[in-house]
């Protein structure tokens, strides 16, 4: 049961921090799922973008040889294999015989598996404050007590106006999904664990890698 929850840790430990931007939506591991860390592991990360590509590759497969397993970055195995471009029947074929080759008999694919855009408008100012706000400074009535309280601006309908502004900007949210698959399994059965999450407006993307590891790490240990 130890060994089982530790697959599903580590793909929900890809991900957590108090302040990021990244949630996990939903999270499943089959009854085998340990089976798979005695496995030799490729990583993938199926996006045309080669600097996500790397950063994600390098924090699970860094990830998962933490925990004991071993795990290698599809990156270094196959840099010019676009793993976002569908298949023809013959490379499928050959990617097969690379993995049956190379002894590798687990695969775990990150994907991005659905994108959005919203427009968010915030507003602040619109009020008076008691000081000037810009710069931070108070003036000579706030000294004291009997100065400050008989002074007409500390009453509530005076002080310094904070102008009204308003800010628009554009969040982008990933849905992404990780998927653990056993190969020593027969087909149909070989799916081990599957970690869905969302991703609200990626800014770095070996930061997000980071926290998304350890948030995959975390789903798939947690029982």
């Amino acid at each position: 049961m130890k060994n089982s929850l530790k697959l599903t840790a580590i793909l929900l430990m890809v991900i957590t921090s108090s302040c990021s931007g990244i949630k996990v939506l939903d999270a499943w591991k089959s009854d085998s799922a340990a089976n798979i860390t005695d496995n030799n592991i490729l990583v993938i990360s199926r996006t045309d973008n080669k600097q996500a590509r790397i950063a994600f590759e390098q924090e699970i497969a860094k990830q998962l040889r933490a925990e004991g397993m071993k795990a290698t970055e599809s990156f270094k195995e196959m840099p010019n294999f676009n793993h976002d471009e569908k298949l023809t029947e013959a490379q499928q074929k050959n990617f097969k015989e690379f993995l049956e080759n190379e002894g590798y008999d687990a695969v775990i694919v990150t994907v991005v598996k659905d994108y959005q855009e919203r427009t968010e408008t915030t507003q602040d100012g619109g009020y008076y404050a008691g000081a000037s706000y810009m710069p931070a400074y108070y003036p000579g009535y706030y000294g004291g007590f009997y100065g400050y309280y008989g002074n007409p601006f500390s009453y509530s309908t005076y002080g310094s106006y904070v102008p009204m502004s308003s800010t628009t900007q554009v969040v982008k949210t990933y849905i992404v999904e990780t998927v653990a698959y056993d190969l020593t399994q027969e087909d149909g059965k070989q799916l081990a664990a599957v970690v869905t999450t969302k991703i609200d407006d990626p800014q770095n993307v070996t930061k997000n890698a980071v926290e998304y590891t350890e948030k995959i790490t975390k789903a798939l240990t947690d029982k």
